[in-house]
This record gives structure tokens, sequence and C-alpha cells, in this order.
């Protein structure tokens, strides 16, 4: 993969922020379709809608051009708002951003069904396109099926994969999205759409940490050109990731490693995945965590460093599954979720 640099747009200083912003170039790799996604974007999943559209507008005021969304996470019309403030302001123009949404698990099927979700998320943000979007679980439910009336989950056999790749596939030639991809899958689940597809995933998302490293999945989507972004690449606070292990920002290799680096350790863990040509997109409403962690693309690691962060890899979920996998009549246990 090439690496570069985001192309910024003229800035206007913004008001909402307390002090001019400083505009840092993100780094940049190319995707197998052809174009760049920058390797740190805003994430937005658990972020408040009334907190969100200001978190949006201030970190793309500062230089970020990767947001992620997705339709499950009811915060998307929030994100609609501040991007077409941003475009109307002069802040930044639609071509300049990476926007990714998710397909949710209700809408897997044939192409109506898929496009039907595209198009209410497009309406959503307010665009005419997206530049990639995700199945965002290989856990297909019912049509209408959710948290909020209870789960009733399809198999793989009553509902393939590579038929809703199919349909995602179609969105692409429609123009609704320039990119495809997926979350959560495991390489068995990558394979079986590889052998079933015309135009194969650019990028892969997973769970990305040094608690949870990911070797044998980054190895497979570098030798077939996947792209991977690393979700909760801080390793998620809302759970404890093991009953042997610290939080992750408190670990003492990392604590360390930020002392030396006068770094945070959240600047030192988000690097250490940019390092490795690994997105991140760390979710935060707070307008100095947004800063902190969109100049970590500043921050020098020697191979040393590291192999010393290489060794915390423990092989630890904070997002299992488990809210499928619980479900009365899931027919996915935890094990075949994740193919381990």
């Amino acid at each position: 993969m090439s690496v570069g640099t985001v192309k910024l747009h003229q800035m206007t200083p913004p008001a909402m922020l307390a002090e001019p912003p400083v505009v840092h170039a993100a780094p940049c790799v190319q995707l197998n379709n052809g174009n760049p996604i920058p390797l740190i974007g805003l994430g937005t999943w658990q972020a408040e809608p009334e907190k969100l559209k200001e978190s949006v507008k201030v970190a793309i005021q500062m230089g970020y051009r990767h947001v992620d969304c997705a339709a499950i996470y009811g915060n998307e019309e929030a994100v609609g708002e501040a991007l077409q403030e941003c475009f109307q302001e002069g802040i930044c123009r639609r071509e300049d951003l990476f926007v990714t949404s998710k397909l949710w698990n209700n809408s897997h099927g044939d192409e109506a069904t898929v496009m039907k979700a595209l198009q209410q998320t497009l309406d959503d943000l307010k665009l005419d396109y997206l530049d990639m979007y995700l199945i965002h679980w290989p856990v297909p439910l019912w049509k209408g099926s959710n948290f909020d009336n209870g789960l009733k989950f399809h198999t793989l056999e009553e509902r393939p994969l590579e038929t809703t790749w199919k349909s995602m596939e179609s969105c692409v030639q429609a123009g609704k999205t320039k990119g495809i991809g997926v979350s959560n899958f495991s390489v068995p689940k990558l394979k079986h759409i590889l052998d079933n597809c015309t135009i194969p995933p650019a990028i892969n998302q997973a769970e990305h940490h040094p608690y949870l490293q990911q070797t044998k999945l980054r190895q497979f989507c570098r030798e077939h050109n996947i792209h991977m972004t690393g979700f909760s690449p801080l390793a998620s606070t809302n759970h404890k990731p093991s009953d042997d292990l610290p939080p992750l920002l408190e670990h003492p290799t990392i604590v360390a490693l930020a002392k030396e680096k006068n770094a945070t350790p959240a600047q030192v863990v988000l690097r250490w995945a940019m390092l490795q040509q690994t997105s991140v997109i760390p979710k935060s409403t707070h307008q100095d965590r947004i800063r902190e962690n969109l100049a970590a693309v500043d921050l020098s690691l020697t191979e040393t460093d590291m192999n010393q962060i290489a060794q915390l890899d423990a092989n630890v979920r904070t997002v299992q599954g488990d809210i499928f996998t619980s479900e009365p009549g899931c027919p996915f246990t935890q094990s075949t979720l994740w193919d381990e």
C-alpha cells in the first residue's frame, strides 16, 4: 500500500474552538479500489447525538478527514447536520472527506433490502454517496428484528453472506458508495467473500489494540490487499479486559513509553497501530482528547518501542459479540462467530 497525506482544504478559524486549531495532515494509505483512507478518523459509536454534532465539527476543523458511522449507532442525523454545516461554512469540501457507514444486521439479503438501508443512511447523513459501506456483522437478523423487540436470527444458510455481498456490489455500481467492505469478519469468512465476489472487500474493520493484535487476521488482509481499520483502538473502557490485565492505558509499558516520549498513553497506542498501516477510529466528544488523538500522527516510535508493545498481546477481546451469542435461539457461538 502506498502512503501519502490528506489534501486539506483551506480552513476558516472556527468560532466554537477555545483556541485556533492545530491542523495536522493525517497520513493516508491507498485502498485496493485506488482511493486513499486517512489513518486516523473520528469514531461515533456510543456518542450521544446532542454532543456528537459539535464533536464532528470540531474534529474536522482540527484536520480530521475520516468519520466512521453506522446506522445502528442511532446518531447519523447528527453527523449529517455537522457535515452540512462544515460544507456550508467552507471548513471542508465533501471530496476532502472519507465517510464510512455500515449495513445493520436486519438488512442482509437482496439488492432492494440492502439498497434501502444504504439510502436511509445517505438521507440521514445528507450525502449523495459514501466512501465506504461495510457489512457490520456476519450475523443476519430477521427483517425488523432488533434489540428493542427481541433478536430473531437467520442462519448463514438462510441468509448467505455472498448474497448480501452481491447486493453490496450493486451499491457500488449504482454510485451510492465508492467502496465496500466488512466488519468483524474472521479469516474463513473473508475467504468465503473472496471466493464469491466480483468486487473484493477494500476494508475489514475489526477490534485491534495491543491486547488484541490480530496477527493472523492482519497477515491475511495484507496478503489479499484488504485494509484493516481498528475499532476500539484504545481497548473499550466499557469492558474490563481481563482479571489479569490492567486497563490498556494504565499498563506500565504504555505509561513508561508515554512518559519517555512526552506523549499521552492514548497517543502511544494509536501511533503503534498507524505504524502498522492500520487505520484507527477513536471516539471522543472531548475537544482536548480529539486534538490529542489527532496529534498522535506526529509521534515517533522506534523498532524497540514497537517490539515492547508487541509483547502485550493477550488475545483478549473487549467487544465479544455476546450481545448476539448470549441471546436464545442465536445460531452462533463465540467459537463459530470468530472461527477460533
